[in-house]
């Protein structure tokens, strides 16, 4: 589905057999009765994705930031937000971390106390409740989201079950009828979580939502082992401090980073969860083959 300038919308097809367009992509298009062709895309500014053994699967293109939606229930992975913020590093993208259902009392307390390694490294962490009649304080966490979302391009990423849904459609409540008309447009029947959908929140069209399917795993093959601390903020600030010049982080006698590992006596403490998510990452994209 290709949006022109003017605002319409038609069914292009690639050239050949495959596209290699995305949600987020410009592209150049050609019409051809009340449809078209996409004859080129234009260089990206990044582009979000994540890649398996199997297959690269591409979330989208051209994006200002990805707002993480976790929620106090069900129980988040921390290894799967840890995935899904090396990826946004590694192609320069400014995450968002949500962490929904505060109305959830000691679950949501819990949950929020997780976070902190990640609030003491430098991400945006925000508290949420879509529910605004709960209490005065819903009202104001989604007025601060609203002004994190306005004027930007945000993709939404989460599992299922934490409010993404709602979240997308209580800034885009014409959501829906925009996805059964794509679906319409596509013959599909009905929208399926396995589509990744654009939309405008504002008349002017200067804030966008980019809601994203669900997934059960993220891979970073794409990654090469000795990039990952300096795409892990908590590790990257001990960067240049190690006694070898190629060190690991592992095990090497005189680390830098492992001597930060649970350190209460500085301010600049490892986390010993997101280090032990480092050494299984490392040693995972380690049996990659990178070329």
């Amino acid at each position: 589905m290709v949006e022109s300038e003017d605002g319409s919308r038609r069914i292009c097809h690639p050239r050949g057999k495959k596209s290699q367009a995305v949600v987020g992509d410009r592209v150049e298009w050609l019409a051809s009765e009340d449809e078209g062709t996409i004859e080129s895309v234009y260089a990206r500014r990044n582009l979000f994705y994540r890649q398996d053994e199997i297959r690269t699967k591409s979330f989208a293109s051209n994006l200002d930031q990805v707002l993480i939606l976790l929620a106090a229930e069900p129980e988040f992975s921390e290894r799967q937000l840890a995935r899904a913020l090396i990826s946004a590093e590694a192609e320069g993208i400014k995450p968002l971390i949500v962490l929904n259902k505060s109305d959830l009392g000691v679950l949501f307390d819990n949950a929020w106390r997780r976070l902190k390694p990640y609030r003491d490294m430098g991400y945006d962490v925000l508290p949420l409740c879509m529910k605004a009649s709960v209490a005065p304080s819903s009202a104001e966490a989604l007025d601060e989201l609203n002004s994190r979302l306005h004027g930007k391009v945000t993709l939404v990423l989460g599992p299922s079950g934490v409010g993404k849904s709602t979240l997308i459609n209580h800034w885009a409540p014409h959501a829906l009828a925009s996805t059964n008309e794509i679906s319409r447009a596509l013959n599909s029947g009905k929208h399926t979580t396995t589509s990744t959908s654009w939309y405008w929140v504002d008349p002017g069209k200067s804030t966008a939502l980019i809601d994203s399917p669900g997934f059960q795993e993220f891979g970073l093959h794409h990654i090469n082992p000795t990039r990952l601390p300096d795409l892990m903020p908590d590790l990257r600030q001990h960067l240049g401090h190690c006694k070898f010049y190629n060190c690991t982080h592992l095990h090497e006698p005189g680390c830098g980073v492992i001597l930060h590992i649970n350190n209460s006596a500085t301010a600049s403490s490892i986390n010993e969860v997101r280090y032990k998510i480092y050494t299984e990452l490392f040693d995972e994209l380690s049996q990659v083959r990178h070329w």
